[in-house]
């Protein structure tokens, strides 16, 4: 959520407001670069969504739940209940996985419904309007491709963990070359290897791409609204109108929150029954 761009924001005008706010806070190490926000931030909102789970978990009572506690089951008796409809293997872990993702992923789309200029302030307030235009910090981490990518390439794999697993270390390279398309002779199974093999690289690198991009589009965007709306209602005269843009926009933003998780978890549970399954 955007408020207007003042202060250490403005070089540039709306211009110079968005690209300050999309700029990430990086440092560079031997392997390269890491934008320190979006890890501090996502580490910060999973350690606070595992904690949020233990502390319910702990207070568990068998008499009648308080709000907090009954929150809390009605989240993990909804995520179970999508596993068991996907998932008809052992659920021991991934059912608590799929909760991990869809609370982590909520936890962190939500850092969207903050004002994004509340970091600025802060450091204004504390070193001044030079440090605030020179500090950078972008907190919603999954509007932060690095951020999604590595979340769907560990789901990648655990899509071929659960592959060979389930097919066994020559199982899954034979179907790698012998699938999709077979044949009977050899020589026809030699030459066909080549295409099954490019289509299943295809196929595996497929999916955490979609779900890494979706994710990260979505969030991206929701983004950006924010920002476009707080810069092109910045003057007085449009300032109530701007609160009531911003405020119809954060109320329909939530439902892109919570659908993009559940579209995340779905789907890692989806490919993972898929992997799972004897071909």
């Amino acid at each position: 959520m955007g408020l207007a761009p003042e202060g250490g924001d403005t070089g540039g005008g709306l211009t110079g407001y968005i690209v300050h706010h999309l700029t990430h806070n990086t440092k560079q190490f031997a392997f390269g670069t890491v934008h320190m926000d979006s890890w501090a931030v996502a580490l910060a909102l999973g350690l606070l969504a595992s904690f949020w789970l233990w502390w319910y978990a702990r207070k568990a009572t068998a008499g009648v739940p308080s709000k907090g506690q009954a929150f809390v089951e009605l989240v993990v008796e909804f995520v179970d209940s999508e596993v068991k409809n996907t998932f008809h293997g052992d659920r021991r872990f991934i059912a608590p996985l799929a909760l991990t993702i869809f609370v982590w992923v909520v936890f962190m789309n939500a850092m969207d419904l903050l004002p994004l200029d509340i970091p600025s302030a802060a450091v204004q307030a504390v070193a001044g309007e030079e440090a605030a235009h020179h500090t950078y910090l972008r907190w919603v981490p999954t509007a932060d491709v690095n951020t999604t990518f590595a979340m769907s390439f560990t789901v990648l794999l655990l899509i071929i963990f659960y592959s060979i697993k389930a097919k066994g270390g020559w199982g899954f390279t034979k179907e790698l070359f012998t699938a999709p398309f077979h044949a009977e002779g050899t020589v026809a199974k030699i030459v066909l290897s080549v295409p099954n093999l490019l289509l299943n690289v295809v196929e595996y690198l497929s999916k955490p791409v979609s779900l890494g991009m979706r994710l990260f589009g979505n969030m991206y965007a929701g983004e950006l609204v924010f920002m476009l709306i707080a810069g092109l209602f910045v003057s007085w005269f449009t300032f109530l109108p701007g609160i009531v843009f911003q405020s119809m926009w954060a109320i329909f933003h939530i439902l892109i929150i919570l659908l993009q998780a559940y579209i995340f978890m779905v789907l890692t549970v989806v490919y993972l029954a898929m992997a799972h399954e004897h071909h």
